[in-house]
């Protein structure tokens, strides 16, 4: 089954550093401002909090075809009717996760090596997230940054569309399409950020500066 998505600006929410604004909100203004897909990641949450918290994105995002992706909970992407569900390389395999989910919803797997890139079953996994590419606060237990050169490996490995995460921000955007990803995901580049809107509109214009 053929999915449309676009990993252009890929905003991964945070809890804490969304705190101010609140997730829903920052994720409404964010596409608003032209966020493409909103993943929500909350380590600390249990499945009932995920769930409500993902109700309640689906609801913002109703009408904008913007899709929303689970990170990591399989019982909340299916009870909230998500889009979609991201994996790492510690969560559920990714077989297992695409039999839970069955075919219609878009599946991304963390990827932090070539190696683990050229395993990637193409007809189980939509996109990889590819990274880190610098060191992040966001998530403090990464692996070693791969840098632009890493990014461009991996990508190159890869079977299906990446995406580049870990410390990217909008003036990362030319780098990482230039090194074979579809799009950068970001946290605190728009989380926390006093204006989501503005803080998007940013890195999509730079996505679109580096596709011309």
């Amino acid at each position: 089954m053929k999915k449309t998505f676009d990993l252009s600006v890929y905003l991964v929410l945070d809890p804490d550093l969304c705190r101010e604004i609140g997730m829903v909100e920052t994720a409404r203004l964010a596409v608003a401002g032209g966020a493409t897909i909103v993943q929500l990641r909350d380590k600390q949450a249990d499945t009932a909090q995920m769930i409500e918290t993902g109700r309640a994105l689906k609801a913002v995002l109703a009408g904008t075809g913007v899709p929303l992706i689970i990170n990591d909970d399989v019982e909340a992407a299916i009870a909230i009717g998500a889009e979609g569900l991201h994996v790492g390389q510690s969560d559920m395999v990714a077989v297992m996760a695409r039999q839970r989910v069955g075919h219609g919803m878009i599946l991304g797997l963390s990827v932090e090596t070539e190696n683990l890139a050229r395993r990637v079953d193409p007809s189980i996994v939509d996109y990889v997230g590819i990274g880190p590419v610098f060191a992040t606060s966001t998530k403090p237990d990464h692996k070693q940054p791969i840098g632009f050169d890493g990014l461009a490996r991996i990508a190159a490995m890869a079977p299906v569309p990446a995406v580049a995460i870990g410390g990217v921000k909008a003036e990362h955007a030319g780098p990482a399409l230039a090194a074979g990803a579809k799009g950068i995901a970001v946290v605190s580049a728009i989380c926390g950020q006093p204006d989501p809107r503005a803080a998007a509109r940013r890195i999509a214009a730079e996505i679109e500066r580096a596709r011309t």
